[in-house]
C-alpha cells in the first residue's frame, strides 16, 4: 500500500494537477480575503474622509477589532436572512444571475500571472494558474460576461426599476468595453504579445538605461483611457449609475441575503481584477527596477546575488503591493468624485474615450514606424 502511494506521489501528472491546485486555493484565497477586508476598508476610509469613525460596533467579547468583525458580522447576517424571490420573478434567472457575477469577476485571474518562474529541483513552476497564448484575448472575453449577471437580474426580478437598473448598466459595461480593449490594443503593439506573462517579461527592460520600461511609460495615454474605462466597468462612483439611489433603484434591489452578498463581494472582486490586470499591463506585473532573476543589479555597476527563492518571493510581494494599491486607489476614488449623469456618462465613453482610445492606436502605430523602421 505504502509503495503505491509513493508511486502515485511520484507521477508526474499527479504532481501536475497537485501543482495547479495549489495555485487555484492560493489565488482565489488571495482574492476572496482581499475582497473581504475591503468591505471594511471602504467603509473605514470613507470614514476617515468624513471626519467619522465609522464602523467599529461589531465585538466578540468586548473585542472590537477596529471594526475588523464587521466583515464577519455582515457575512453571518447575510447567510441567515430569508432568501426571498419575487413572485412573479424567474426563480432560475434570479439565481443564475450574482453566482453569474461572481464567475465572471474570479475566472479573469486564472491568466494573471503574479510572479516568474518558480525553480524547485527538477520543477519550474509557472506562477500563474493558465499560460495561456491568449491571455489578454481571455480577460476581455470572460470579463465582460459580467453584464450578463447584470441585464439577468434586472429582467428576472420583475421591477421595472431593478430592469432599468440592468438595461442602464448593460449599455454602460458594453460602451466602456470598447475603450477599454482599443487602449489595450498600445501595449499589445509594443510588447509584441497577447499573453500576460509574456507582456509582464517584456516589461523588465530600461527606457534610457535606468527607467523601468513598464506600460505606462511606454503608453501613458492608453494607460490613462484603460484606468477610466475600468472603474466604469466596475460600476463604482462616478461611474455607478445602474444602482444610483438618487435616481432608480439598482438592478440587485430584489435580492435579499447571500444573492445579495453575491453581488456585492463580486463589485469588490472586480475592483481587486482591476487591480490585478492594470498591474500586469502597466506596471510591470510582478517586476521590481532592478532585479532580476539573479538578483540586484544597478545601471551593470552594482551586482548583488540573492536567492532564487528570496527573488521570487520579492516580486510576488511586488505583485500583492501594486494590487492592494490600485484597489486603494480606486476605493479612494469612490469617496471622493462625484456621479455624473447618465448623459455625460455615455458622452464621456462615446465621445471622449473611444475617440482618444482610437488616436491612441493610430500614434502608437506612427512611433513604432518611426523608431523601429
Amino acid at each position: 500500500m505504502f509503495e503505491a502511494i509513493i508511486t502515485l506521489l511520484r507521477n508526474e501528472q499527479v504532481i501536475a494537477t497537485a501543482i495547479i491546485l495549489l495555485k487555484i486555493a492560493i489565488v482565489f484565497g488571495f482574492v476572496l480575503n482581499v475582497a473581504a477586508v475591503m468591505s471594511w476598508v471602504e467603509r473605514k476610509q470613507s470614514a476617515v474622509m468624513q471626519d467619522r469613525i465609522g464602523a467599529n460596533r461589531a465585538d466578540i467579547l468586548g473585542l472590537r477589532m477596529i471594526g475588523l468583525f464587521h466583515i464577519l458580522a455582515d457575512t453571518i447576517k447575510m447567510l441567515t436572512k430569508e432568501d426571498w424571490i419575487p413572485p412573479k420573478g424567474n426563480p432560475l434567472l434570479h439565481t443564475l444571475a450574482p453566482f453569474l457575477s461572481l464567475f465572471a469577476a474570479l475566472i479573469v485571474f486564472a491568466v494573471i500571472p503574479f510572479g516568474d518562474t518558480l525553480h524547485v529541483g527538477s520543477y519550474n513552476i509557472p506562477l500563474q494558474i493558465v499560460d495561456l497564448d491568449v491571455g489578454v484575448l481571455f480577460v476581455l472575453a470572460f470579463g465582460s460576461l459580467g453584464v450578463y449577471s447584470v441585464v439577468l437580474a434586472g429582467w428576472s426580478s420583475d421591477n421595472k426599476y431593478s430592469l432599468l437598473g440592468g438595461v442602464r448598466g448593460a449599455a454602460q459595461v458594453i460602451s466602456y468595453e470598447l475603450a477599454l480593449g482599443l487602449s489595450i490594443i498600445g501595449v499589445v503593439m509594443v510588447f509584441g504579445s497577447v499573453e500576460l506573462d509574456d507582456i509582464a517579461r517584456a516589461q523588465g527592460g530600461y527606457v534610457l538605461g535606468f527607467i523601468p520600461c513598464w506600460g505606462v511609460v511606454v503608453q501613458p495615454l492608453g494607460f490613462l483611457i484603460f484606468f477610466a474605462a475600468a472603474v466604469a466597468e466596475t460600476k463604482r462612483t462616478p461611474f455607478d449609475l445602474p444602482e444610483s439611489e438618487s435616481e432608480i433603484i439598482g438592478y440587485f434591489t430584489e435580492y435579499s441575503g447571500m444573492k445579495f452578498g453575491a453581488f456585492w463581494m463580486g463589485e469588490f472582486i472586480e475592483i481587486v481584477a482591476v487591480a490585478g490586470v492594470m498591474t500586469a499591463l502597466y506596471f510591470g506585473g510582478w517586476q521590481v527596477p532592478f532585479l532580476n532573476d539573479k538578483g540586484l543589479a544597478v545601471a551593470g555597476a552594482l551586482a548583488i546575488p540573492l536567492p532564487h527563492l528570496l527573488v521570487v518571493l520579492m516580486q510576488v510581494t511586488a505583485f500583492v503591493i501594486k494590487v492592494l494599491f490600485f484597489c486603494w486607489l480606486m476605493l479612494l476614488i469612490r469617496w471622493t468624485l462625484p456621479r455624473f449623469r447618465y448623459d455625460q456618462l455615455m458622452d464621456f465613453g462615446w465621445k471622449f474615450l473611444l475617440p482618444l482610445a482610437l488616436l491612441n492606436v493610430v500614434l502608437t502605430g506612427f512611433l513604432l514606424l518611426a523608431f523601429r523602421g
